[in-house]
């Protein structure tokens, strides 16, 4: 968190308990009020129909309008040394992230979780790069430069703009970009090669028969790990009986087989890197392929095995490929972010550096604590150590770690910016929030992003300022615990989500709720969350603990299943289909889930097939119940929705008037025939039974209700 020179200009100056107004790098255009509350728990009016008395609201107002994303193709570097298109990550995801290691702007990379995940549609910019990379992005993103002059460490929005602090830093023509770049495409991965297995098996067993030869130890030795022992016994598997034909033996024959080849005794000295680096691929072949038989590579070798693991004369990139990833699997190691392969003999060693020339790579001796062993870093850092597993995919996790290495430039360069061009059209974008804050995609460090009339107190209005300017009681949950402990405090239920979303994307950066949590949970008071926000998958563990001791409900809105329309209605929201995951992932939990359907719109979500649809699919995430609850518009909310319909649905908005022309509920003929449509497919779809919430005022317990207040607020 950064104070841009706000707090001393504090744009609510009427608040109180102001602590400071800051603008966050991850929000941009965003206002958090960081206030000290006075109290934590919220009485609900007794003339309310809600069936709870007390609520809890961490903020006021709610981020789930987003800003930055990436186009969903846009690869997203994992933890493992993968990557994986930005809108296919999941809550969970383990993927690669950075953070500040000393002065100068010095970052190392670090694991990072996916904490939320969601999309919206935004005007696409193009930054193109000059490796050739094209990264398609909103024009609020950020990317990492290297020109720490900056404020902010670096990070440059997409565009020019202005923030509260003055002009933002934006991308020019020649910005240099940090990150490893870019690994190889995915249609370029090396196991789609037919030769990949039999290079896999080669490396792998020779380098496990070298380091074992002392010892005569049968392949697999107690070396081999369980995610190589996997891949190799899937290869092995394919492999036909003794005397059967294969491409494998085919290729074999071709070029000269020497099944019953061995590693030879070791070297008495250790080869230089000098002479390492003098190492001619095709001499290496040829005196390999020469020399007279020895011992076995393992004792009782089967024949078909031995078969495979045959030195060709002319080794293909998927051999290749396949033999370095074997070699990494049985000899790899690495330790603070730099790989190294340890491997016994000079003539594993020679074939290993040889193989690593035809694909690209270079490597340094260095002395080996071992005798008799060879020990070789891979050069050029986490950039290249990130090239190698994408190149080779070696299957041992250890191995494709790159944690705890600095963030330096590529062998081959930075990247640098060659232009950004709007390309004047609007399109679905995806963004994450994450542990550290950012990741990597395409090749390059990111930043990820993290009830309206409420604001009306404050002299703000309920559309864009409810967006934007956002309350935050940075010390709820100390104060909620104070008040749970008080003599007077009855243990009454505790709703959260009603008014404002507790789980909306700012609770990634705050982490309000676990406190909060554990306060209701200790002292013994019911609570139920209601939320749109996949953030509540991180609290999960914290949420099914409190459930063991008081009783816990748990209801995720979903009000349609139209991606489409969502992004026109929530464009800052998590998408239907990571709601429903929510859904899923809360059951996996063995915690009771309902879904609110709400709010259904009138003569856009109403209809039977749409109510049909979206039930069906709550049905098959395995909840336990659902509620329709159909929009209802307070003072606030009224204006900015009708100015949203009129910019969107212009036709509709006379008989939305006359739907509303009571106030802010429909009416009543309306809402009668909504309940007899919603009751046969609430049935059909098994959602009609009561599911699991706090006890209600009258001390039973209900399902909730369809009562127009318990809609989360629109948008």
């Amino acid at each position: 968190m950064r104070d841009e020179g706000i707090g001393d200009d504090a744009a609510l100056p009427g608040l109180r308990g102001l602590l400071r107004s800051v603008r966050t790098p991850d929000f941009a255009g965003t206002v958090f009020h960081e206030v000290e509350a006075r109290s934590a728990l919220n009485r609900v009016p007794g003339t309310s129909q809600m069936p709870f008395t007390w609520t809890v609201n961490p903020y006021r107002g709610c981020t789930h309008a987003c800003v930055y994303c990436l186009a969903g193709d846009t690869p997203v570097r994992l933890a493992d040394g993968g990557s994986r298109p930005i809108a296919e990550l999941r809550v969970g995801d383990e993927v690669l992230g950075t953070e500040p290691d000393g002065p100068g702007g010095r970052r190392r990379y670090v694991r990072t979780t996916v904490a939320a995940h969601w999309s919206t549609r935004r005007r696409a910019h193009r930054v193109s790069l000059t490796d050739g990379t094209a990264i398609v992005t909103s024009d609020e993103h950020r990317f990492l430069s290297d020109q720490h002059g900056l404020s902010d460490e670096g990070w440059r929005h997409v565009t020019p703009g202005w923030c509260r602090s003055g002009r933002r830093p934006h991308l020019r023509a020649g910005t240099v970009l940090r990150g490893p770049g870019p690994g190889p495409a995915a249609s370029s991965s090396p196991r789609r090669s037919a030769e990949y297995g039999s290079g896999y098996l080669c490396g792998l067993v020779r380098a496990d028969a070298a380091r074992t030869r002392a010892t005569a130890e049968p392949f697999p030795s107690q070396w081999v790990e369980l995610e190589a022992l996997a891949r190799a016994h899937h290869l092995l598997a394919g492999l036909p009986e003794d005397g059967a034909d294969t491409a494998a033996v085919t290729s074999a024959r071709r070029h000269r087989e020497v099944a019953r080849a061995g590693t030879g005794p070791a070297a008495p000295t250790e080869p230089g890197a000098a002479d390492l680096a003098r190492t001619d691929p095709a001499a290496v072949a040829d005196s390999l392929l020469t020399q007279p038989p020895r011992a076995d590579l393992h004792p009782a070798l089967p024949a078909p095995v031995a078969r495979s693991v045959a030195w060709p004369r002319e080794p293909g990139p998927g051999w290749t490929a396949g033999f370095v990833a074997g070699v990494l699997d049985a000899c790899g190691e690495v330790a603070d972010g730099v790989l190294r392969i340890v491997v016994a003999g000079e003539e594993m060693a020679r074939a290993l550096v040889a193989a690593l020339g035809r694909l690209g790579f270079r490597v340094a001796a260095e002395p080996a604590a071992v005798p008799g062993a060879v020990r070789l870093r891979v050069r050029g850092g986490a950039a290249e150590h990130l090239r190698l597993v994408a190149a080779v995919d070696p299957a041992v996790g250890r191995v494709r770690d790159v944690c705890g290495a600095p963030v330096e430039q590529p062998a081959s360069g930075a990247p640098r910016v060659e232009s950004v061009r709007d390309l004047g059209v609007e399109m679905p974008m995806f963004d994450i929030t994450t542990g550290t804050g950012d990741f990597v995609a395409a090749g390059v460090i990111s930043h990820n992003c993290f009830a309206r009339n409420t604001h009306t107190y404050l002299d703000l209005d309920a559309g864009k300022d409810f967006d934007s300017q956002i309350v935050v009681k940075v010390n709820v949950a100390r104060v909620l615990e104070r008040e749970l402990h008080a003599p007077r405090w009855r243990r009454e239920p505790v709703a959260m989500g009603t008014n404002t979303d507790p789980y909306q994307r700012a609770e990634g950066r705050y982490r309000l709720m676990p406190g909060v949590i554990r306060a209701l949970g200790r002292s013994g008071t019911p609570f139920s969350v209601l939320t749109k926000g996949t953030v509540l998958a991180r609290d999960l563990p914290e949420i099914a603990a409190a459930a063991a001791d008081v009783p816990v409900g748990m209801d995720v809105s979903i009000a349609l299943v139209d991606r489409a329309l969502q992004a026109h209605l929530e464009p800052g929201t998590p998408t239907p289909s990571a709601r429903l995951d929510l859904v899923r992932r809360i059951t996996d939990a063995g915690l009771g889930c309902g879904v609110m359907v709400a709010p259904v719109l009138p003569l856009l979500t109403d209809s039977a097939e749409a109510l049909d649809a979206v039930l069906g699919e709550i049905a098959a995430a395995g909840a336990t119940g659902a509620t329709v609850l159909a929009l209802h518009l307070r003072p606030g909310t009224k204006e900015w929705f009708m100015g949203w319909l009129a910019r969107e649905y212009p036709a509709l908005v006379p008989r939305y008037e006359r739907l509303y022309r009571g106030g802010a509920y429909l009416d009543a003929g309306y809402r009668r025939e909504l309940g007899r449509r919603v009751g046969p497919l609430l049935a059909r779809h098994g959602l009609d039974r009561p599911f699991p919430t706090p006890r209600t005022r009258s001390g039973g317990t209900a399902a909730p209700s369809d009562r127009p207040e318990g809609q989360l607020s629109l948008l």
